[in-house]
């Protein structure tokens, strides 16, 4: 079978530049509507990766995502988001852009052409057999993505992918490929639109599954997050007035000092056995 582009064929609207605002939104918002039913015909494989993450990250192992452009950006993203969500250190879940981090405000010229710049990358954080790579590439031809599935694949470590077009030579490389086709974006070729608001679907849902497996949310509650404002303060204290029927000054005085709903709670019962 040929590999067809399918992120790079016509939108299916035209003459954009002569629609009312009222017009855009609407056909944008139309178009999104298809990205959670692209979304859900992936979930198969999306649970088959996030299988084989969980026994290794309670190994000590990490997920290392791989992209350029929006789809690096959107790595780094959720990476960032799981520290102050799930209270986990900043060195589980690592995002890993081509060009580096000046990249994440500024497109770096070239910086996703060297099939052999990814690896370099990954192997600065010493990786190995207990880490899983997930390369993210809309397209799924992005070189430094790709060099950096072979070689890891080779190295005998757990490779995911996710792209949106079928039979890409990234879903090749990867052991779990994950191909969400949400079709022809609203601007031509423009894949930070359907494409993106799709990979960071299914990051959420990577992260958040695991990280509920691996026993970071207690009911349906971020019991691990970290305490960074007033506004997340109130929340876990009002988590602790659930689970032990203090008052409010009382629940917020043994949040602060043990620094998470979940330590807070358990402390507290284990003082009162």
């Amino acid at each position: 079978m040929s590999f067809i582009k399918i992120t790079e064929q016509p939108s299916l609207y035209d003459n954009l530049e002569n629609k009312s605002v009222h017009e855009l939104l609407t056909d944008i918002n139309k178009e999104d509507q298809k990205v959670a039913l692209a979304v859900e015909k992936a979930i198969p494989q999306i649970e088959k990766l996030v299988s084989q993450i969980i026994p290794r990250m309670q190994q000590g192992g990490r997920i290392f995502y791989m992209g350029a452009g929006t789809s690096g950006r959107l790595g780094v993203l959720d990476a960032s988001e799981i520290p102050p969500t799930f209270g986990m250190p900043n060195t589980l879940v690592i995002g890993l852009i081509a060009g580096g981090d000046t990249a994440l405000r500024n497109p770096v010229e070239k910086a996703e052409d060297n099939p052999e710049t990814g690896w370099r990358d990954l192997q600065a954080y010493n990786i190995n057999e207990k880490d899983t790579v997930i390369g993210i590439a809309a397209s799924g031809t992005t070189p430094y993505v790709i060099g950096a599935l072979r070689e890891a694949r080779k190295h005998g470590i757990l490779t995911g992918s996710i792209s949106s077009n079928p039979g890409s030579p990234l879903s090749q490389e990867a052991d779990v490929p994950i191909e969400m086709i949400v079709g022809p974006e609203f601007v031509t070729g423009s894949s930070r639109m359907k494409s993106g608001t799709g990979q960071k679907m299914i990051l959420n849902m990577i992260t958040t599954s695991t990280m509920i497996k691996l026993g970071r949310v207690k009911g349906n509650r971020m019991v691990n997050m970290q305490l960074s404002n007033d506004k997340l303060v109130d929340r876990g204290t009002r988590m602790i007035i659930d689970e032990l029927g203090l008052d409010y000054g009382q629940a917020q005085r043994l949040l602060l000092l043990h620094g998470s709903v979940k330590k807070a709670v358990d402390a507290y019962r284990a003082d009162h056995q």
